[in-house]
């Protein structure tokens, strides 16, 4: 039943870089991944280094890996579907191990307008399951919720006072009021 992942299975010996290229071919067949990703693999699998480097150095020259389309692509998905704020989607590359000058072009389109469309929207889809529940509850569980997508007190607030409507001032008291 479960087993080894595809890109853990061990390779027959080889030269380094015939064994590179089928570690990160494999790898790039189940999702995009940034060059970060592809060298920790690499050397997890005791891939010696001159030989991922020229593995990976070739890969982006023929456009296999590229870290600025992947953010791009990343960040456009995370913010718009997943509702993550501006600041979790920064994380998120980061940790992928995105540079800084890529992250600032693919998070660029994510502004303070932007962050409130998407935090209202999943505060939207979220309030329709917490129905039947009181509404000091429900702002608690949503401005929760905005938290952890990592959106700051102040917009988590407003955005909850606007979703519950017109009694949240009774029930939500945030920094703004």
């Amino acid at each position: 039943m479960g087993g080894p992942a595809p890109e853990d299975v061990l390779d027959p010996p080889g030269d380094p870089e015939s064994v590179a290229r089928t570690i990160c071919l494999r790898a790039l067949t189940q999702r995009a991944r940034t060059r970060a990703e592809l060298a920790a693999l690499l050397a997890r699998r005791g891939v010696p280094s001159p030989a991922a480097t020229t593995v990976l150095d070739r890969f982006v020259e023929v456009g296999l890996i590229d870290d600025a389309a992947l953010a791009e692509s990343f960040a456009a998905a995370a913010h718009a579907e997943r509702g993550l704020s501006r600041r979790a989607v920064v994380a998120k590359l980061r940790q992928r191990g995105v540079t800084d000058p890529d992250v600032d072009v693919a998070t660029a389109h994510i502004d303070t307008a932007s962050e409130y469309v998407a935090a209202r929207a999943l505060a939207a889809r979220r309030l329709r399951s917490l129905s039947g529940i009181e509404p000091a509850v429900q702002a608690r569980r949503l401005v929760a919720l905005l938290a952890r997508r990592g959106y700051g007190a102040s917009l988590a607030y407003r955005v909850v006072r606007d979703v519950l409507g017109t009694h949240a001032g009774e029930v939500v008291d945030g920094p703004d009021g």
